[in-house]
C-alpha cells in the first residue's frame, strides 16, 4: 500500500508531482501535489453526490510543523474529513463550511462573553473603588502623599486617628457629604480646640481633593466649606513677653516643676529667636560652644534653608545646662530611648499645662501646677518668645531686616531676594550678642550671674 513520505515532499521534482496514498474505495484519498518551485500542498480528493471529484485543500507541508503542517497533522485532519465522507455526507466542503462558519459564531460568542465579563468585572473594580472607605483613602494618601513630609505624614496621621477616622473611618468615600465633615470639626470646636479644627479640616480638604485628582471621587465634599467658618476668622498672635514678665518667668519657672532642659529651652528659644522644633531635633554635631555657633540644617528649618545662629554668651549658658544632662546622645533633646529627637510637642505642652486658669480646673495626668506660668499679659507659647525675642532685638536698634534675618525668614520681595545678596552674618552676631546682654541684665540682678539652675 502506497505511503507518501517526508523523503517524497522534500525532494525537487523537474515537473509538478502528484504523490496519493492508497485507500480502500468510498473513503476519498490523501495526496500531495509538489512544483519544482518548493510548493508543497496536501489534498483530499472525493467524489461528491453529482460523480465529480473535488481536491479539499488541506493544508502546506512543512517538515517541523513551524509554518504548516506535518506529514502526521495533514494524514490524521484528512482521515478525519475521510471518516465524515464515509458517513455519508458527499457534499463535504459544504459541511466543511458551515462547520467552519459554526466555529467561527462559537468562537465570536465565547468572544462576546469574554468581553462582557471583562467589562463587568472593570464595573465591579470601579463600584469597588468608589466605595472605598475613608480609612482606605487615608492610607492611600499617606503612602503617596503624607510620606513626603517631614515628619513621614506621622503628625497628620494622629490627629485622623483621634478626631477623624472614629468618626469617619468606615464610611465609603463616595458617601461623605458636608455634614460628615462639620460634624468632625464641630466635635473639636466643642472641645474648644479651635486651632485645631481648622487644621483637621485643612488636612480633610487636602486628602479629598487628592481622592479627585485620582478619580476616586467626583467631588470635593469640603470645596463647599468656608475655611474661615470653622472656628472662626484666624487672629495673626502678636503676644510679646514685656521686660517685667520676662523677670516674673525667670523667677517662676524654677518652681514650676519642668525639666531642667525645658526650662533651658526657655530661654535657648528667647536668646535666639528659634523655632520650638528646630531647637528640640537639634544635635551636639551641629552645636559648637567653642565658636559659639549653632547650624540649624535645612532639613529642620521651616523654609527648607541652613541657618547659622551665633550664640551669645547667655545662650551658651543655657546649652551647657542641657549638655550636662544629655550630652553622651546626639540628640541635645532626646526622647525617653535614646533612638531620636523628641516630640516637637513637648515642650510646648509642658509650658501649657501649667497656664491653665483657675475656672479650668485639675485634669488628670496634667502638671498639679497648673498656675505655676501665668503671666500678666495671657497665655505665652514658644512661638511667642521667638517674635519676643525679635521685639527686643528691634528695640535694641537692630535693623528690622536683620531681625528677620536672625528669625530665618525668607526675604518676601522677588528683587530683594534675588539681587541683595549681603549675608548681614556680622549684623547678626552682634544682634543675638546684644539679646543675650539684654536678657542677662532683665533675669539676673548681677548681670554676670548664670540663671539658677536649680
Amino acid at each position: 500500500m502506497a505511503t507518501i513520505t517526508d523523503k517524497q515532499m522534500s525532494a525537487k521534482p523537474v515537473k509538478a508531482t502528484w504523490l496519493i496514498e492508497d485507500a480502500p474505495r468510498g473513503c476519498g484519498r490523501f495526496m500531495a501535489r509538489i512544483r519544482p518551485n518548493g510548493e508543497r500542498l496536501f489534498y483530499f480528493r472525493y467524489t461528491d453526490t453529482s460523480g465529480g471529484r473535488v481536491f479539499l485543500p488541506v493544508g502546506t507541508y512543512d517538515a517541523t510543523g513551524t509554518d504548516g503542517l506535518t506529514l502526521k497533522e495533514a494524514r490524521t485532519k484528512a482521515g478525519e474529513w475521510s471518516r465524515i465522507y464515509q458517513s455519508g455526507t458527499h457534499n463535504l466542503r459544504e459541511h466543511l463550511e458551515s462547520e467552519e462558519v459554526a466555529r467561527i459564531a462559537a468562537r465570536d460568542a465565547e468572544l462576546a462573553r469574554l468581553s462582557a465579563e471583562k467589562t463587568a468585572a472593570e464595573a465591579e473594580k470601579a463600584r469597588k473603588a468608589a466605595r472605598k472607605t475613608v480609612a482606605d483613602l487615608f492610607e492611600h494618601w499617606a503612602k503617596v502623599d503624607l510620606i513626603n513630609r517631614k515628619d513621614k505624614g506621622a503628625e497628620a496621621r494622629r490627629m485622623f486617628e483621634k478626631d477623624v477616622l472614629p468618626f469617619l473611618g468606615d464610611l465609603a468615600v463616595a458617601d461623605v457629604k458636608k455634614g460628615h465633615i462639620t460634624e468632625v470639626t464641630d466635635a473639636l470646636l466643642a472641645r474648644g480646640v479651635n486651632r485645631m479644627a481648622k487644621m483637621v479640616f485643612s488636612l480633610m480638604r487636602q486628602m479629598f481633593r487628592f481622592a479627585v485628582d485620582r478619580d476616586l471621587i467626583e467631588h470635593d465634599p469640603s470645596a463647599s466649606i468656608r475655611k474661615a467658618k470653622i472656628g472662626g476668622k484666624d487672629v495673626e498672635r502678636d503676644r510679646v513677653l514685656s521686660d517685667d514678665e520676662i523677670r516674673s518667668l525667670a523667677k517662676k519657672a524654677p518652681d514650676a516643676g519642668l525639666l531642667k532642659t525645658t526650662e533651658a529651652a526657655i530661654w535657648i528659644a528667647l536668646s535666639t529667636c528659634c523655632r520650638i522644633g528646630e531647637l528640640l531635633t537639634s544635635r551636639w554635631e551641629h552645636i559648637d560652644l567653642e565658636q559659639h555657633t549653632w547650624l540649624i540644617p535645612a532639613e529642620n528649618s521651616k523654609n527648607g534653608k541652613p541657618h547659622t545662629v551665633t550664640l551669645s554668651d547667655f545662650a551658651i549658658r543655657q546649652f551647657k545646662r542641657v549638655q550636662e544632662i544629655n550630652g553622651t546622645s546626639s540628640w541635645c533633646y532626646p526622647n525617653t530611648d535614646n533612638s531620636a529627637a523628641v516630640c516637637p510637642k513637648t515642650v510646648t505642652k509642658q509650658l501649657g499645662d501649667r497656664q491653665r486658669q483657675p475656672e479650668q480646673g485639675t485634669m488628670s495626668r496634667r502638671s498639679a501646677k497648673a498656675q505655676a506660668l501665668l503671666l500678666p499679659g495671657g497665655k505665652w507659647t514658644p512661638h511667642d518668645l521667638r517674635r519676643t525675642g525679635a521685639t527686643i532685638m528691634t528695640a535694641l536698634g537692630i535693623l528690622p531686616e536683620v531681625a528677620e534675618r536672625c528669625l530665618n525668614h525668607t526675604e518676601e520681595n522677588k528683587v530683594k531676594r534675588t539681587y541683595q545678596r549681603h549675608s548681614y552674618t556680622k549684623e547678626m552676631a552682634e544682634a543675638w550678642e546684644l539679646l543675650g546682654k539684654r536678657l542677662n541684665i532683665l533675669i539676673c540682678q548681677n548681670p554676670d550671674r548664670i540663671v539658677s539652675t536649680t
